[in-house]
């Protein structure tokens, strides 16, 4: 009975032992051991200081007249309680040897169940779940057997509705969730099921190469998928050759986003050999990503052996001007490919020039050509006005952020003369100034098939004289649907043209003037044309303007005193107009909605 962990109780005669077990509270006697209710007899005075971690509370009563005494304080030997007399000691024996034997066979026993019993453990979030490699999904298994058991409270609610999304919608889009390889292995089986679903937005989710395994059971049940997007997900060149394998044999994907996923050359050769023998991808999407010569080496030759590719998006990866090249090789012998996109590649005059070379001898109709910010100067831009000029299939040519100048664009207007296809054209951001301005108006008066839709010329310096001179033309001539000058230091002088040209122009709708030094008095001028009649212009943006309220006051009056005003959108956002001009515009509102019933949104 040496034993630290053996308690003594003192009581005095006629003793009466009641057991009463205090549930949940912890108690201290040399260590802290949780009490657990019920576990031991009454007489037992032992407290084992293993795994066992229980206390019994005893308290002793005695009554001399009937009365129960209060019971003394437990200690033990630690704590340096006088020992007990010899007497008193063997009167308790009793009831300590037999329960030292219950509690010994106890532990025992419990060591034994420990190794037998398995260990378990939970997760309470989907960020929190390991690693789900080993479960495999086939149509009809279920996939929350696997995962769904891990996932508790919000990330399962969300994973739930996000599969019953998948079971009915025909048009998805659950991307920015983060729901990982796990979330996507759970929603498998819901859009493997889904005979309507025809879009599915997986973008910036956190999938890898791992989760795309998924891919193979959806796809061998789901036939009516069309389009996939797996944009902004690290799969990289592992996650694409998986990909690939299941696409070589699928009949229903059409489009195939995959921009910004970690791609490589090898991703890139992946999808190259797909390619040859997929029949039914119409559209693929391989923006910002790692692919460089080698990689277009190998889309240029899975090019010549595709006849089904009709829009390729390379922009913001590593062509260069031997990428442009090798790409152009392919394009040549391809019949099928419409729109091609190489913005931000770096391809320089050299890399256009091969690239319109082989355009120009290539027997398919390209519509839409996207070779902005590549560095091609003024001789660029020659190679690209001999294709402009010779082209009768191009709808959409972008030449934005280069650096062409006012003699580059000078060939391409000279080319826009005689070309009938071409109805949207983007200069923007070229060093284009009031000279090239001018010979740009100049080609508005000749060819009526260019800027059906728009013209976009922002953020180039063309000044009060560039814009003179293309609204001197656009008073009544062109078909310039949307018309952006933006950024183009044309200023108070420089709108009262503009001005003018809107009371008398009937095709203008979309306008977009902003950060033009406007001031008050640009204000002023717009708001007197905008009190004719003009049943075009429906969109004016007018932002970062430094307009203040005496410029909100005219165009306030101007709408009230114009009611068949056909302004719909009027953006005055990012200018210095107080409450007391934004209060007057919202009266404005209010007037011309009683006397015209017409919306008029104005942002401030």
């Amino acid at each position: 009975m040496g034993s630290p962990s053996t308690l003594f109780l003192y009581s005095p005669p006629n003793i009466s032992l009641e057991a009463r077990v205090h549930r949940g509270e912890t108690f201290r006697c040399s260590r802290s051991f949780r009490v657990l209710p019920g576990l031991f007899p009454a007489k037992a005075l032992f407290v084992n200081r293993g795994r066992l971690k229980r206390l019994l509370l005893l308290r002793a009563a005695s009554s001399s007249k009937g009365d129960v005494g209060p019971g003394r304080r437990v200690y033990t030997e630690s704590q340096g309680q006088d020992p007990l007399p010899l007497g008193r000691v063997k009167e308790f024996a009793a009831y300590a040897v037999p329960a030292g034997a219950f509690l010994a066979i106890t532990l025992v026993l419990w060591k034994l169940l420990e190794k037998v019993l398995p260990k378990t453990s939970t997760y309470s979030s989907v960020a929190s779940k390991p690693s789900m490699q080993g479960i495999k999904w086939s149509p009809g298994t279920s996939v929350l057997q696997g995962f769904g058991a891990k996932a508790g409270g919000e990330p399962r609610k969300m994973l739930n509705h996000f599969a019953k999304e998948l079971r009915s919608s025909s048009r998805v889009d659950i991307s920015g969730c983060n729901f990982g390889d796990d979330g996507l292995f759970f929603l498998a089986e819901s859009l493997a099921y889904n005979q309507v679903a025809e879009e599915v937005n997986f973008a910036a989710n956190g999938i890898t190469a791992t989760g795309l395994k998924a891919f193979d059971a959806v796809l061998q049940s789901n036939m009516f998928l069309k389009t996939l997007d797996l944009s902004v997900n690290p799969i990289g060149d592992e996650g694409a050759k998986c990909l690939c394998d299941i696409l070589l044999g699928n009949a229903g994907i059409q489009k195939l986003q995959l921009n910004s996923a970690d791609l490589g050359d090898e991703g890139a050769k992946a999808i190259a050999e797909m390619l040859k023998k997929n029949s039914s991808l119409h559209v693929l999407e391989l923006n910002n990503n790692m692919i460089d010569y080698s990689g277009f080496t190998s889309l240029a030759g899975a090019l010549l052996e595709n006849d089904s590719i009709q829009s390729l998006y390379l922009s913001g990866n590593y062509c260069g001007a031997l990428g442009a090249a090798a790409l152009a090789k392919g394009l040549e012998g391809n019949k099928s490919l419409r729109e091609i996109s190489l913005q931000g590649n770096s391809i320089g005059d050299e890399g256009v020039r091969a690239l319109t070379s082989s355009l120009s001898l290539r027997e398919g109709r390209l519509q839409h050509l996207d070779i902005g910010n590549n560095a091609i100067t003024s001789k660029g831009a020659f190679h690209v006005a001999e294709y402009v000029r010779e082209s009768k299939s191009l709808v959409f040519l972008n030449l934005s952020m280069n650096d062409i100048g006012d003699e580059g664009a000078e060939k391409i207007a000279e080319a826009l003369k005689q070309n009938q296809s071409l109805a949207n054209l983007d200069l923007g951001g070229n060093n284009i100034h009031a000279k090239g301005a001018s010979a740009i108006a100049q080609v508005l008066k000749e060819n009526s098939t260019i800027t059906k839709a728009s013209l976009e010329i922002s953020y180039n310096p063309i000044g009060p004289h560039g814009a003179k001179a293309l609204f001197e033309v656009l008073k009544s001539h062109g078909n310039i649907k949307t018309l952006s000058l933006g950024w183009c230091q044309i200023g108070a002088m420089g709108v009262e043209f503009i001005a003018d040209a809107l009371k008398y122009n009937s095709t203008i709708s979309t306008l977009d003037l902003r950060a033009n030094g406007l001031g008050d008095e640009g204000a002023i001028c717009l708001a007197q044309s905008l009190k004719v009649v003009n049943g075009a212009l429906t969109s004016l943006d007018l932002g970062f303007n430094e307009i203040r309220d005496d410029g909100a006051f005219a165009i306030a009056r101007a709408l009230k005193a114009n009611e068949d005003v056909s302004i719909t959108k009027l953006n005055l956002a990012s200018n210095s107009i107080s409450k007391l001009g934004q209060g007057v515009l919202t009266d404005a509102i209010d007037h011309v909605y009683e006397m015209t019933e017409k919306e008029v949104n104005i942002f401030f």
